[in-house]
């Protein structure tokens, strides 16, 4: 099981030429992936929405379903880490570093820069922008996750089959997964993962350097960029080689103590009372207009199409491309709990916890905004928080917190894929050896540096969404695989009975 299999080194052969075409001819590689991502959001943007609603219904059927008492793993199994520490697994593997990236930035975007639907700057467009935003990183993401989770550890954990998307698919076409096409799935899952980690940890550096910038006037560059890359890569990689029971699991624990201490702050010294008003109403509007938000293509609204176009059906292909990896840390994490407890968990305290994030940033930003304290909207999306801590109490402490738990963020999710990368060039290793993670990790942090090098993130983010059209196929035969593997399962245990 341990052996390194040719997706490994297939897909090394992919990276290079990806990474080699995005070094030697920066804006040409950008041009041409900006061209086919548009084409893509622009035809299937109903396609999307339509999936990802899916998803949510789907979850919500396997929850109320009979199938919810199945077990992830044999009858006698039980969970092999604490509801807490997996939910800190749970929120440290799937966006949080973009919690804290875009926390105060977007829904202060929704609100004075480009609304989706109101006039900017108004109260209208304030509640709208935080129910936008708990819409971007809520209920839909989760459910994706969740579902294909859901599938990997069912079949991992419950019969025996290899930690593989294509194991998944073999109730449809067989043995057919074993051989050329089974790889080839595998090569698309971890393609997009490398790179997927490779723009976070980007992003990540460039919210690091612009927060030390910030508070201690370091260079922003790529030399200084280079060195935190470097930094955190030392850390993730010792923690990934410690293993999930270890490194991941305390760093997970870590970060969760981290943004909870965070998140009081700025609750008690921003503004208390709007926030929880602003909270309690925008997610009671989040859930009353889930489905006309879910189901929106704005086909006659070309200036409301275009924002659709790069936010909402962009998330929903961002996050499409990040499901190989997430989901399978997910169902990596979750073996011994039953369907229901499962879903309930990954559905429910993510959601509330995210939303809860972005009312709270966002109106304490939005809120600094409207009082003409400074106006925000004029720094980069990575310094936004920082920029708005510098107008609250305790501005110093608030913005290291920050950095502190950016940095967290990044090691636990680069050690997550790590770990996840290894399995799938392993064969679904449980267990995957420590020179593979190694090797993962190094490759991950080396695309990174390349390409911000050459400006090349936005050129690489494009190309993962592009990557996610195809993928968003397999999801679907993953869900027609797992109904039916589940029927066939809900029909032993009667027999058995």
């Amino acid at each position: 099981m341990k052996k390194i299999s040719k997706v490994f080194f297939i897909t090394i052969v992919l990276i290079i030429v990806t990474v080699g075409y995005g070094a030697i001819a920066p804006e040409s590689f950008e041009a041409v992936t900006a061209n086919v991502k548009d084409f893509v959001a622009s035809t299937f943007g109903w396609y999307y929405m339509l999936l990802m609603s899916f998803m949510v219904a789907l979850a919500i059927f396997f929850v109320l379903s009979p199938y919810g008492k199945i077990r992830l793993g044999k009858d006698n199994e039980r969970p092999q880490f604490s509801t807490t520490t997996w939910i800190a697994m749970l929120f440290s593997a799937g966006m949080g570093i973009g919690l804290v990236f875009y926390g105060a930035a977007e829904p202060l975007s929704h609100f004075a820069i480009s609304p989706a639907t109101e006039a900017p700057n108004t109260a209208a467009a304030f509640k709208e922008g935080l129910r936008q935003s708990y819409l971007h990183w809520g209920l839909h993401v989760w459910a994706m996750y969740g579902v294909i989770a859901l599938s990997l550890a069912f079949f991992q954990f419950r019969k025996g089959e290899p930690g593989l998307i294509s194991a998944t698919l073999k109730p449809i076409f067989g043995k057919k997964m074993e051989g050329p096409w089974g790889i080839l799935v595998d090569v698309l899952a971890v393609f997009a993962t490398s790179f997927g980690v490779a723009t976070s940890l980007g992003f990540g550096a460039v919210q690091i350097n612009a927060g030390l910038n910030h508070l201690f006037g370091i260079e922003i560059g790529i030399q200084s960029q280079f060195i935190i890359i470097a930094v955190v890569t030392v850390l993730f990689i010792a923690s990934a080689w410690s293993g999930l029971s270890r490194g991941i699991k305390y760093l997970s624990n870590t970060n969760l103590v981290v943004a909870l201490v965070l998140l009081v702050l700025v609750v008690i010294l921003g503004p208390t009372l709007l926030i929880f008003n602003m909270f309690t109403e925008s997610f009671g509007s989040y859930i009353a207009n889930l489905v006309e938000m879910s189901m929106r293509t704005a086909p006659l609204h070309e200036d409301r199409r275009d924002w659709l176009d790069g936010w909402t059906i962009f998330y929903w292909a961002w996050w499409i491309s990040w499901a190989p990896f997430v989901s399978m840390f997910i169902a990596r994490v979750s073996r011994g709990r039953t369907i229901q407890e499962f879903l309930v968990g990954v559905l429910v305290a993510p959601t509330i916890l995210g939303a809860f994030w972005f009312a709270v940033f966002g109106s304490t930003a939005i809120d600094i905004q409207m009082n003409g304290l400074v106006d925000l909207t004029q720094f980069s999306t990575e310094l936004t928080i920082f920029e708005m801590f510098d107008a609250m109490p305790w501005s110093l402490f608030l913005s290291i917190a920050a950095i502190i738990l950016i940095a967290s963020f990044f090691i636990t999710s680069a050690d997550s894929a790590t770990f996840v990368l290894g399995m799938q060039s392993t064969n679904g290793s449980l267990t995957p050896p420590n020179n593979v993670k190694l090797t993962w990790g190094l490759i991950q942090s080396t695309i990174a540096v390349i390409l911000l090098s050459v400006n090349g993130l936005t050129a690489l983010q494009n190309t993962i969404i592009i990557a996610a059209l195809p993928f968003s196929f397999i999801l679907l035969l993953m869900v027609v695989s797992l109904i039916k593997a589940l029927r066939a399962e809900l029909q032993l245990m009667k027999r058995k009975r």
